[in-house]
């Protein structure tokens, strides 16, 4: 039996194994967002819990739950 690999996973796989951990997530403004994952739908609109705004990798403000639109989304790092 071949074992995956995370090159061999479809993005969404990645995405639900993010599910209740921290993730980065950058948007196309250049803005920062730190917080659990707690749900996305088919176009990447992420739910956020205990979420942090930052600026220069530091915390600037303190948000608790965000929804962030799909679209303005660059990228979503764990």
């Amino acid at each position: 039996m071949v074992k995956k690999t995370m090159v061999d996973k479809r993005p969404f796989d990645f995405l639900n194994n993010a599910i209740d951990n921290k993730v980065l997530i950058k948007l196309k403004n250049g803005s920062k967002y730190r917080g659990t994952l707690k749900t996305f739908d088919v176009h990447i609109n992420a739910f956020l819990e205990d979420a942090e705004k930052l600026e220069n990798d530091q915390v600037k403000q303190k948000l608790g739950s965000v929804f962030l639109r799909g679209d303005n989304i660059t990228y979503i790092s764990p």
